[in-house]
Order: C-alpha cells, then sequence, then structure tokens
C-alpha cells in the first residue's frame, strides 16, 4: 500500500514557473501549503535519468533531502512517434539554455520535415518523496497529434503544438481547467491523489 501524505507542507521540486503554477493549482482543493524550489533556493540537479521515473525520483529525492520536507518532482516530455520517441526526456533540453520553447518547437517542426505522422503523446511522471527516501511515483499519457505552426498563448512548453485526441483546440488553446481535465500531469495527479492523500 502506497504511503499516505499527512504532512502539512510541500516542496513543488521544480524551477519552472508555469509547471509550478499547473501542480499549485491542482494541490489547491487539498489545503496543502505548498512553496516551490525555486523558492527555496534550491539547485536543479542535474536529470541523468534515462528515463522520465529516473528523473521524477531523483528531483523529488534532492528537494526532500535539501528541505527536509516531503517533496513533489514531475518529469514530462512530449515522445513524437515518427521521430522514435524524441525529444522525450530531452524535452527541455531541446529548449536550450534559455529555455526557449518557440525554438524547440521549430526543431520538432524541422526533425518532421515533410513526414506526415503527427501522431504524439504527452508523457508526466511524479514522484513524491520523504526526507527519510521513501518514494512513491505515478505515470499518466495523453495522445494527440502535433499542428504546426504553433496556437495558442495559455499553455507552457510545447503546449501550442499539440491537440488532444477528440479535439480541434491545442493545449495552449484551453482555459486551464479543460486542459487540467484530462492532461498527463493530471491523469498522474488522480492516481496520486487515490493513492497518498486521504479522501477531504
Amino acid at each position: 500500500m502506497a504511503r499516505r501524505f499527512d504532512a502539512e507542507k510541500l516542496v513543488i521540486a521544480s524551477h519552472n514557473a508555469g509547471k509550478v503554477r499547473e501542480i499549485a493549482e491542482l494541490l489547491a482543493p487539498h489545503r496543502v501549503a505548498v512553496v516551490s524550489a525555486a523558492d527555496l533556493a534550491l539547485d536543479e540537479p542535474e536529470e541523468t535519468g534515462e528515463t522520465f521515473a529516473d528523473n521524477a525520483r531523483l528531483k523529488a529525492e534532492a528537494a526532500a533531502a535539501a528541505s527536509g520536507l516531503p517533496a513533489l518532482a514531475d518529469d514530462s516530455g512530449l515522445c513524437v512517434v515518427a521521430l522514435d520517441g524524441a525529444p522525450g526526456v530531452y524535452s527541455a533540453r531541446w529548449a536550450g539554455p534559455n529555455k526557449d520553447f518557440g525554438h524547440a518547437m521549430e526543431r520538432v517542426r524541422v526533425a518532421l520535415d515533410d513526414t506526415p505522422d503527427r501522431e504524439a503523446y504527452f508523457v508526466c511522471v511524479l514522484a513524491l518523496a520523504w526526507p527519510d527516501g521513501h518514494v512513491e511515483s505515478f505515470e499518466g499519457r495523453v495522445y494527440g497529434r502535433l499542428v504546426f505552426p504553433p496556437r495558442g498563448d495559455k499553455g507552457f512548453g510545447y503546449d501550442p503544438i499539440f491537440e488532444p485526441v477528440g479535439e480541434d483546440r491545442t493545449f495552449a488553446e484551453m482555459d486551464p481547467a479543460e486542459k487540467h481535465a484530462m492532461s498527463h500531469r493530471a491523469q498522474a495527479f488522480d492516481l496520486l491523489m487515490a493513492a497518498c492523500f486521504a479522501a477531504k
């Protein structure tokens, strides 16, 4: 059985403002006080894992050890079928040192060239780590297709080029509540809540 979360404060182990905001919004109904790794001036560990699960665990464990508080880390990315799953775990690195996702989306477009297959999916793994080293992990996925040029300004990362199955809008064209209802992060979050958080 998964360990239950019963602390009053949780570190969101990320320096990505968009990701921190999205996770904080998902946590809001559960009345958990959150603080980001950036707020605590924690170092960003190098993401040396080969999988999303490896990297999420690495970041959560580092933040929990440094802060003395439970920490929740997300590792997520865009996997393009025609590119053999790239950029995958390197999704953030494709944006370069300045985290320019306009550049990253253009890299995807150029890599696809005239390939007709535009299938893609987002993966999110959430890892919840405690200071004693215990970790629980949960994965969510959402499938869709890529569209160019990018559309919308409400999301972050690769959201402007990702159109989920059954939709004619990109994630960046949706209101946050709509995206939260179907996103890869929301799916992983639902699993986390069911396993580790008592019903309110």
